[in-house]
């Protein structure tokens, strides 16, 4: 269970870069006069994503959740594919990613990188992760309780995003059909 909770830190030290990449982000697109939306939602987000690493370590120390390696070894493989996607999105969308619902107006749509294939990549990211690790200890009320409320919450977020990328790329608003300017 040890190198459990150390797996799970080692999440929370890769959200804490990602926060650091943001903030610098953030600067980069104010300087350009980005438009912020979304921020009711933000907090619920930050809250459900704290409480999924919380939750992990919990169930697993609380339940004596066991590892099961026929479960345990793929969704560690699943987890680093989540991890990976989300560093190509950070990567292609360079200053333009953010944890934040923010957007430059005029700048065109990115479509390249994992955006060549998927609206809202990032996001495929975060469902992903969400499933496998808390799976990979056999945290299963942890995972079930996340996807279910991170459905939700996808749900106002894509709308939001799809709605400002819109007001400030001039493309048609469609729920899903904008492309994935936040984790």
């Amino acid at each position: 269970m040890l190198w459990y909770t150390l797996l799970v830190a080692a999440v929370a030290a890769e959200r804490i870069a990602e926060l650091v990449v943001a903030r610098r982000n953030e600067r980069w697109s104010a300087a350009r006069g980005a438009i912020v939306t979304g921020q009711g939602h933000y907090p619920a987000m930050v809250a459900l994503h704290t409480g999924l690493l919380a939750g992990c370590v919990v169930e697993v120390w609380l339940a004596h959740r066991p590892f099961l390696p026929a479960l345990g070894w793929p969704m560690l493989g699943v987890l680093a594919a989540a991890q990976a996607l989300r560093w190509w999105c950070v990567s292609t969308l360079g200053p333009r990613w953010n944890t934040r619902v923010i957007v430059v107006p005029g700048l065109p749509l990115v479509s390249g990188g994992p955006y060549r294939w998927l609206r809202h990549p990032n996001y495929v990211a975060v469902v992903a992760e969400g499933l496998a690790l808390p799976l990979v200890h056999t945290a299963w009320i942890t995972a079930a309780a996340f996807t279910a409320l991170d459905a939700v919450l996808l749900g106002v977020r894509i709308r939001c995003e799809d709605e400002t990328l819109a007001a400030a790329c001039r493309v048609a608003p469609a729920f899903g059909a904008g492309r994935d300017v936040t984790p």
